[in-house]
């Protein structure tokens, strides 16, 4: 059993994600509310506080297991229009060197029960249509497709709905 929990993003995290940064390179990194964009570490931390025009709060948790940072998490409290259609409730991404080991759907697990104490019933998750494997994790985790979007460029993304709180 994977042994992960999450922690929020704090000063003392700094030299392990920077090198969880530097792992990804110059792409982006998917529920990282931007940190690819950002080379001074305490300046991202001070943006995960603001909320930008357009933007909805949300709470970020790195994906933690052994004290390395295996993934982050990004959880939406709310969705706005956009998210509606590209982006969902919840974004995540796990490092690559961590791939393929169980943490992005153990992430998901975890988010969910955090979904559930902000008062999300029912989340939705998108994802690339050519990213079988966080598909799978979202249906994994009860990921229900409801449709294909494509965006204006003829990008295509998978809307999957999770229900947080499922009769048992």
């Amino acid at each position: 059993m994977i042994k992960l929990s999450f922690v929020i993003p704090a000063p003392e995290h700094k030299s392990a994600a920077m090198e969880f940064r530097r792992e990804w390179g110059a792409g982006h990194i998917d529920g990282s509310r931007g940190l690819h964009n950002y080379e001074v570490y305490e300046d991202w931390l001070c943006s995960l506080s603001k909320t930008t025009p357009g933007q909805v709060p949300s709470t970020t948790y790195f994906g933690v297991c052994d004290n390395k940072i295996v993934g982050i998490i990004d959880i939406r409290h709310y969705l706005s229009e956009s998210l509606l259609l590209r982006g969902g409730h919840i974004g995540y991404g796990v490092r690559p060197s961590e791939r393929r080991k169980g943490y992005a759907a153990k992430m998901l697990a975890l988010a969910l029960g955090e979904c559930k104490h902000l008062g999300i019933t029912d989340a939705l998750l998108t994802c690339g249509k050519e990213n079988t494997a966080s598909a799978r994790t979202i249906e994994r985790n009860g990921g229900v497709l409801e449709n294909e979007f494509t965006d204006a460029a003829g990008g295509v993304d998978l809307r999957y709905w999770i229900n947080v709180n499922p009769l048992r």
